[in-house]
């Protein structure tokens, strides 16, 4: 593969008009990475015998998955070809994530640019994530470059997906470029595509330094790294710098840029994306989102940060031994900083002891911050079963904000509000009356419909938030035999008919199994539980009744049935009247137990029933 000679000089660190900040984006799975790697390569970089698959991702958990969790920024030198041959710019890359669930990652990634290259399967075509990509790089104001990948697979079909990309974003087909990341074909050719079309960095270069955090990490030995964009003025190694919104003060141990390991340098200038180390620990010291500047004659007016993400789903992490606690919340801290959308706070269950209550922006984002917490931290977890945040306002016009079914209130409940979300489908039209379907048995509402091309529709519905965070994807992905996508965004709340159903033991409510659902489905899961409760919970001395209650209202019940003793078997023969006088005996033993008995409820049967991993929990 050819390779740009390495020994051709950089630009001075002077000149933003030599600089191209892009990124790339595109749906899970249309080649992001692949692509990366083919740049990284041409541009020389990375030595041939370092290359391997997916270089980008460094977390186990993405190689092993084949997604990108986490954005990285690359510096890459590059001279343009043919036509447009010229200097060598640098080109600095942000390779994003895919998955709806890291869509916060891909926003922050596209503040640091002034261009993008959006990607798109050939052989599958515009998919719900490439849309909801676009509109945010539009949002931005960015510079989009449309391209096909994967022309080189025999099911590729550049032309028809060509003209829907074209359409969607108001260009010719012919300017659409056509690359393979696998092969290198045509990625030269975008690399000439970045430096001519995407536009150089606007800053001021004698103006007081700023810059914006827009990603950091933690590393164990150098402390907090810090990945900045300089948008104004000039950082140099040692000086002191400031955070402007905590007002923290810091000496910079190390400046640089990642080309593709960190690579030291003696300051960076406008326009340059780059790390900052400076020996920090804490991890609150350095808020994604906040402009640094000097600490003597700094800059008074902050860049704009970003919006905070918005947690959509809630899940109880507790540590299986009470004993890790604070190393949970210690970890918790660390992956905070890792990852900005990340939020907890801590929490206490009857049953599971000290833990905390997280908010994710989606169920993979709960699965990989799970796997990570009992990888990189050697913690044994519980997850409790993945909740959405409602809003409950009683009679006398008292509101309360419900996390876990545990906090709803008792007495005259007025309304109950739930989040609800836009949802876009996009889908092969066959599959229309599947997905409707899907969508009608989960409350949902149509908004609209749309023919992309004659075999292709996006459908847009209104969902309850509830509905989508357990099975709905996996549920959407059966009945079009994998071929639908599907995108979300929070757009609210609505009224709901919702009620909590509480689970009784012997009379006595477990908090623990508590759990909100819609009035018409309480029915049914409280069957479900109290049939689940009878076999995982052991057999007492007297019989214990299981009951899923609404209110005073019992809607199912199951009896786990007493363990009895043979009292009979010392009798041989004899006056029946015998026998049954210590049957009467027996009996009024197990009425006094009764009375006074208490169940104890074994952990594992915590476990199963809360787990997030159960599998009749996921069907809810």
């Amino acid at each position: 593969m050819p390779a740009t000679p390495t020994n051709v000089p950089e630009p001075s660190r002077t000149d933003p008009a030599l600089i191209r900040n892009f990124c790339i984006i595109a749906h899970i799975d249309h080649g992001k990475s692949t692509l990366a790697d083919r740049m990284l390569q041409i541009t020389g970089v990375v030595d041939q015998r370092q290359m391997r698959a997916q270089y980008l991702d460094r977390m186990d958990i993405e190689r092993e998955r084949g997604i990108t969790i986490k954005s990285q920024a690359v510096r890459l030198p590059w001279a343009p070809t043919g036509d447009d041959a010229g200097a060598t710019h640098i080109l600095n890359m942000i390779d994003t994530p895919g998955h709806v669930d890291f869509t916060y990652e891909v926003s922050r990634s596209l503040a640091a640019c002034e261009g993008c290259v959006l990607l798109v399967d050939a052989a599958q075509g515009i998919e719900a994530q490439t849309l909801a990509n676009l509109y945010l790089a539009m949002e931005n104001d960015l510079t989009i470059i449309p391209v096909l990948n994967k022309i080189d697979l025999p099911a590729a079909q550049p032309e028809k997906f060509a003209a829907e990309l074209a359409g969607l974003i108001g260009c010719e087909p012919e300017d659409v470029l056509r690359v393979s990341a696998k092969t290198g074909e045509g990625v030269q050719e975008l690399l000439n595509e970045v430096v001519r079309q995407v536009p150089h960095p606007v800053g001021v270069k004698d103006a007081p330094a700023r810059a914006m955090i827009f990603d950091s990490v933690y590393d164990s030995y150098r402390g907090v790294v810090t990945y900045v964009k300089v948008v104004d003025g000039t950082l140099t190694k040692r000086e002191r710098i400031k955070m402007m919104s905590t007002g923290a003060q810091h000496e910079l141990l190390e400046i640089g840029t990642n080309s593709p390991e960190m690579t030291p340098a003696d300051g960076l200038s406008v326009g340059e994306v780059g790390y900052l180390i400076t020996g920090v620990k804490d991890v609150r010291q350095s808020k994604v989102g906040d402009t640094v500047t000097s600490a003597t004659k700094g800059a008074t007016d902050a860049l704009g940060g970003y919006k905070d993400p918005k947690p959509m789903v809630f899940s109880g992490l507790y540590p299986v031994d009470g004993s890790d606690y604070p190393e949970l919340r210690e970890a918790l801290d660390k992956l905070q900083l890792n990852d900005a959308a990340l939020v907890y706070e801590p929490e206490t269950s009857a049953a599971l002891g000290f833990g905390f209550r997280v908010g994710f922006l989606g169920l993979l984002h709960l699965e990989v911050i799970r796997e990570r917490l009992e990888r990189e931290f050697n913690l044994d977890l519980i997850a409790t079963a993945p909740n959405v945040v409602y809003r409950v306002i009683m009679e006398d016009g008292a509101e309360h904000t419900v996390t876990n079914p545990s906090e709803f209130p008792t007495g005259k409940i007025d309304e109950v509000y739930e989040p609800v979300v836009r949802s876009t489908i996009l889908a092969p039209s066959e599959f229309i009356g599947a997905i409707m379907e899907l969508c009608q048995t989960r409350r949902g509402s149509l908004l609209g419909m749309d023919y992309l091309s004659e075999d292709r529709v996006e459908i847009r519905y209104t969902l309850p938030l509830a509905e989508v965070v357990f099975d709905f994807f996996d549920q959407l992905k059966s009945k079009t035999r994998g071929y639908a996508s599907l995108d979300y965004e929070p757009t609210g709340e609505q009224s709901s008919d919702l009620v909590k159903v509480d689970i009784l033991l012997h009379g006595d409510k477990v908090d623990a199994f508590s759990a909100i659902t819609h009035k018409d489905k309480a029915y049914a899961y409280g069957v479900r539980l109290v049939a689940k409760l009878r076999e995982l919970i052991p057999r007492q001395n007297f019989e214990v009744p299981v009951q899923a209650a609404i209110g005073a209202r019992v809607i199912a019940r199951e009896t786990i049935r007493a363990i009895r003793k043979d009292v009979l078997a010392k009798c041989y023969g004899g006056d029946i009247s015998r026998k049954r006088k210590l049957l009467e005996k027996q009996k009024e033993g197990k009425k006094r137990m009764k009375m006074v008995g208490s169940v104890e409820v074994p952990q594992e049967a915590f476990i199963a029933v809360l787990s997030s991993d159960d599998g009749d929990k996921g069907k809810k």
